[in-house]
């Protein structure tokens, strides 16, 4: 099977969804319902390293999984990469530098500046020479931006050496306009359009979060590579919600 990192760069869509709750279970269970990939949530949701390490170890081998840091900081990326996850998604990227400092710590030297550890990653040092030999190629690096800023200077982040592919957080772009939660703002799809427009123009692949399938299905269409369908916990309650309205449909019938 080709590796995520190949499968990129064919440029065919690859579908992940967001894990927020710290439960083994849920992620097992949605890493095996065919998903591309799985996005673990560690800006928003309320996980530790070692709900993190847990939702690492349960979900199926054969679906890779990015977390999102809380912030783009060399420690927090050092013990992601070490926890074993097969790459990061760094937020609120905005500027060229910033993309530079999260490339460089999750990378060995001499291409960057990860140290180095016992850790889950290298199978606690049983496989540290193959997991060194090729950590820097096969680890995913992928970047968000999210603020007007980064909008503005999206050409010269897409100039950084290492990144794999970009995210558009259109949520926290509308926030830094002054327009929170106004996606469908004229302003606003300005900037995700000039956003995907650059990454095309360079071939770099790019994704965006998309909470409904025909919110997908428009993305997908308009080329976004990496889609982001869903959360675990609106998958839980929206799924919830509908079997009861059905069900008081039917009792209501009779």
């Amino acid at each position: 099977m080709p590796s995520f990192k190949e499968r990129l760069r064919q440029g065919k869509p690859l579908v992940g969804t967001l894990l927020t709750m710290g439960l083994p279970t849920v992620a097992e269970s949605l890493s095996r319902c065919g998903f591309d990939w799985l996005w673990i949530d560690m800006e928003h949701a309320p996980l530790s390293l070692d709900l993190t390490q847990q939702l690492l170890q349960a979900k199926d081998k054969q679906c890779p999984a990015f977390v999102r840091i809380p912030a783009n900081d060399e420690v927090w990326i050092k013990h992601i990469l070490d926890l074993g996850a097969e790459g990061i998604i760094v937020p609120q990227v905005k500027t060229k530098e910033e993309a530079q400092k999260a490339v460089a710590a999750s990378k060995y030297p001499p291409a960057g500046t990860r140290s180095v550890g016992i850790a889950r990653a290298h199978g606690y040092g049983m496989d540290f020479a193959d997991y060194v030999q090729d950590a820097n190629e096969k680890l995913i690096v992928i970047l968000q931006i999210e603020h007007q800023v980064g909008v503005q200077n999206i050409d010269s982040i897409l100039q950084t050496e290492g990144v794999d592919a970009i995210i558009i957080g259109p949520y926290d772009l509308s926030g830094s306009f002054g327009k929170l939660g106004q996606i469908s703002d004229p302003e606003i799809q300005d900037a995700i359009e000039a956003v995907r427009n650059a990454c095309q123009k360079r071939k770099m692949p790019v994704g965006i979060f998309a909470l409904l399938p025909e919110q997908g299905r428009t993305y997908i269409r308009k080329g976004y590579q990496l889609l982001a369908l869903g959360i675990d916990v609106h998958f839980m309650w929206s799924g919830a919600r509908a079997g009861l309205e059905s069900l008081a449909v039917e009792a209501s019938i009779k």
